[in-house]
């Protein structure tokens, strides 16, 4: 699965980060490295953008982004 199709309460372990370029670098740099868990905080009314937090960073990213972040679902919050 992708970042983009977590929902809310869903912890996700990132496989695979494919986006290229300075975008790749500030993601690598704030935590979104394969092995990391990533936790969804909130999704906007529309489902774009989404709020993550990984590494105690919390960051918000576009539909664009968040579907090239792949992983797996390791908890699901149906809250």
């Amino acid at each position: 699965m992708n970042l983009y199709e977590g929902n809310k309460g869903d912890r996700i372990r990132i496989k695979e980060v494919a986006i290229e370029g300075v975008m790749r670098r500030r993601l690598l740099d704030l935590g979104f490295v394969p092995g990391a868990i990533v936790d969804v905080l909130k999704k906007s009314p529309l489902g774009d953008p989404i709020a993550f937090r990984v590494s105690h960073t919390t960051i918000a990213l576009r539909k664009e982004e968040s579907i090239k972040i792949t992983g797996e679902l390791i908890q699901h919050d149906n809250e």
